[in-house]
């Protein structure tokens, strides 16, 4: 890996974490990046899927007083996302490339699309905290379980599905619901990155230098969000997204 590539990627990395903290969507600026560093599809996927992993983690353990205590329900919630991420990230590395490569425009716009919709479906989620929670821990663990096979799969706006299913599954306090949602996207994602680096399928240079610029931009990120409107990032996330689809779409389907 070449300096230039080097510091494409630590940019990549910083300017996610800086999003990150701000609002979300990182994986549609950093997943793009390790594209244009050469790597291929599934391979860059994987990397990237490591690089901005411990986002979730570190998000989790930030609001840990708001966890759920370790119920049944939860531990199977827990369960099943742990099991649909390895899933996910099993179908990934089992998909030839050629397969994977057609629908990753799609899942650009996809992410795009419900970053660009995650304050109406936040505010929807609030209008559900008195709605009836699905009755059966089965029903609700079958939503999650898909919904984490697509985070194992690819990831980029799983916080906002996790986030709208639990406002179903588990009607409550908003922080707490968040809070639940990052106990389980770091499920999925933990889960995934341990099947990709056991199967050799991060490249590690590029996601040792991403991983670094995402450390330095999450620590920024916890000072810009005080000065820096979080409405002009969203902007800036959705334009990039947009700005993606169209160059994967004019890449693999033209």
């Amino acid at each position: 890996m070449d300096v230039q590539t080097s510091l494409l990627l630590v940019a990549a990395g910083v300017a996610g974490g800086i999003i990150n903290a701000l609002a979300g969507g990182a994986t549609l600026i950093t997943f793009p990046a390790m594209l244009a560093a050469g790597l291929p599809a599934v391979i860059a996927n994987a990397s990237n899927a490591v690089a901005i992993s411990p986002g979730h983690l570190i998000a989790a353990l930030a609001d840990r007083g708001k966890l759920p205590p370790p119920t049944r329900r939860t531990i199977s919630f827990v369960a099943v996302c742990t099991l649909g991420g390895a899933v996910g990230a099993g179908v990934l590395l089992l998909l030839p490339e050629r397969l994977f490569v057609l629908p990753v425009p799609g899942l650009i716009a996809f992410a795009t699309l419900l970053f660009a919709c995650a304050p109406q479906i936040q505010r929807w989620t609030i209008g559900r905290h008195e709605a009836a929670a699905l009755p059966s821990t089965g029903a609700s663990g079958a939503v999650l379980g898909l919904a984490c096979v697509y985070g194992g799969f690819f990831g980029a706006g799983l916080g906002v599905i996790l986030t709208a299913v639990l406002s179903i599954t588990e009607p409550n306090d908003i922080r707490a619901i968040k809070a639940l949602k990052n106990l389980l996207a770091t499920c999925v994602s933990l889960a995934a990155t341990l099947i990709f680096i056991v199967q050799g399928a991060v490249r590690w240079p590029e996601a040792s230098a991403m991983l670094l610029g995402a450390i330095i931009g999450g620590y920024a990120g916890g000072y810009l969000i005080r000065i820096l409107p979080g409405h002009i990032v969203r902007q800036f996330v959705i334009a990039a997204g947009a700005v993606m689809t169209a160059i994967y779409a004019a890449r693999y389907w033209f």
